[in-house]
């Protein structure tokens, strides 16, 4: 993990980079763009009246100049910014004839032309102003799964070196401490004490959650202080140990802010001769780069003090601020099926939130397969082949087995082609598709609301229990198992 990484960037755009490409490409909107179009507008007839006062709008100079600055308003700001610069340009003609600059009739086409080109630069910017937005959120998605998966190849690591080397001296291993972080958030989320994100001075189950950490990492006195977005509040949540002050000047508290990294006496960019109160300061990361809390320990065992375990405990705080982020959202579909396990839940609710902002569609593919020994190799070869971005649940009931695919970012269309390639591809390992092999298809497209009660129907039609592994419904005669589909059954 790097010990330093630059400040998040805010509000930029898809392949923008430094700031002269966002100032030709603003990330604002509303009055702003209002008061920059009247400014700008006045400003440039301003101009071009006291450099040619006989002919302010340039008329009849071999270009139409005066259409220059509508049509980069339009571009920058969409079609409505467009329009409200024809008008200030129309309305600067009639201004100009009042005052004597113009004398003739009025030029019709020179208007209704630099109209048409304005309205056409506008639905351009508008177009890609809507792309740009729709890309923005599916990098947020992946930049939330590739922080997940970075933490978690970390944490499987830590975890092989901690069984070699001190298992032994360990209460509890990582797993059981995985375990109760996520619990930890889960519980909180249950009391009803949450509501979907981390409010700003509140984090979820912290107390438990800091006695988990000091067990796991053998610290001694720490505490957790909220952040919300750079102002960190000097009340702790939760502490551990002899109480202390915080000291909000300190130079480890300081680099943690301002990078966003742990914090210790041998990070780089930190003076060699800092004098500081704490051992390490840990950020309380939600995702890849919203920083809702900070944790400072003043007292650790000397042993302990290595870069190993201070990594050990940035990343656990890391996975317990994840926890929180989507505590609500999960256990909701816990709670009707307990069965789910808790990272098909996780992405399943990031998903129906993506559908929900930005309109983005995914998709569950659920393959239903009777139990006996010739469709168990069907169902090991499907298990196989699913795509490295989807997220799988082998699923079970007393007569049946199903494997639920989540497709984050795929459409019917997507489906369409997976359930293709899956069924050409039993066709040339057994010979068989899925009407003849009785393999039930259902798919569901993530809903945007109701995602929980849409999740827990297509279990239902898969037959297949969320709460217990056993069988929903128990009308098909034993052994029959789902009706042969040739092609989808989208489930409502």
């Amino acid at each position: 993990m790097a010990n330093s990484v630059e400040k998040t960037r805010q509000g930029q755009g898809i392949g923008l980079g430094g700031r002269y490409a966002r100032w030709l490409a603003p990330a604002v909107s509303g009055p702003a763009a209002v008061l920059e179009l009247i400014v700008t507008m006045v400003v440039a007839m301003g101009l071009a009246y006291l450099v040619l006062p006989q002919n302010p709008l340039l008329l009849g100079m071999g270009f139409p100049w005066a259409w220059l600055l509508p049509v980069i308003l339009a571009l920058r700001y969409g079609t409505l910014i467009g329009v409200g610069a024809v008008l200030m340009l129309l309305g600067g003609w009639f201004f100009f004839e009042s005052v004597g600059a113009y004398s003739g009739a009025f030029p019709r086409m020179f208007f209704l032309g630099g109209l048409l080109l304005v309205l056409v630069a506008g639905q351009f910017g508008d177009v890609w102003g809507t792309r740009l937005a729709r890309a923005r959120a599916v990098n947020r998605y992946l930049d939330e799964r590739l922080a997940a998966l970075t933490k978690n190849h970390y944490l499987l690591r830590i975890s092989h070196a901690r069984l070699e080397n001190d298992l032994l001296a360990r209460p509890t291993t990582l797993r059981d401490t995985l375990s109760q972080l996520r619990g930890v958030a889960l519980e909180d989320a249950a009391r009803g004490q949450i509501a979907g994100n981390t409010a700003a001075g509140h984090l979820a189950g912290a107390q438990p959650m800091l006695q988990v950490v000091a067990q796991a990492c053998q610290v001694e006195a720490a505490a957790l202080y909220p952040c919300d977005g750079d102002h960190l509040s000097t009340e702790a949540v939760a502490s551990i140990g002899r109480s202390f002050s915080l000291d909000v000047n300190d130079p480890l508290v300081r680099h943690c802010l301002d990078t966003r990294t742990l914090a210790h006496l041998r990070s780089t960019g930190l003076q060699q001769d800092a004098q500081t109160r704490y051992v390490a300061v840990a950020p309380v990361l939600a995702g890849s780069d919203r920083l809702i809390g900070v944790l400072v320990v003043e007292r650790m065992p000397f042993l302990s003090l290595t870069y190993e375990n201070l990594q050990l405990l940035m990343v656990l705080m890391g996975y317990y601020a994840d926890g929180v982020e989507h505590a609500h959202a999960t256990h909701g579909i816990q709670s009707l099926a307990p069965a789910i396990p808790y990272a098909f839940a996780l992405d399943y609710a990031r998903l129906s939130r993506l559908r929900r902002e930005t309109g983005i569609e995914s998709s569950v593919v659920a393959l239903v397969f009777d139990l006996d020994e010739a469709r168990d190799a069907l169902f090991e070869q499907v298990v196989r082949s699913r795509r490295a971005l989807d997220v799988a649940w082998p699923a079970r009931s007393q007569r049946q087995r199903a494997m639920l695919t989540l497709m984050p970012l795929s459409d019917s269309q997507a489906v369409s082609a997976y359930l293709v390639r899956i069924e050409d591809m039993l066709r040339a390992q057994f010979g068989t598709d899925f009407a003849t092999a009785h393999i039930g298809v259902y798919t569901l497209a993530v809903p945007a609301t109701g995602a929980e009660d849409a999740l827990v129907r297509l279990l239902q039609r898969c037959q297949i229990d969320g709460g217990n592994g056993t069988a929903a419904t128990a009308d098909a005669a034993p052994g029959t198992g789902p009706a042969p589909v040739a092609g989808q059954t989208r489930a409502s």
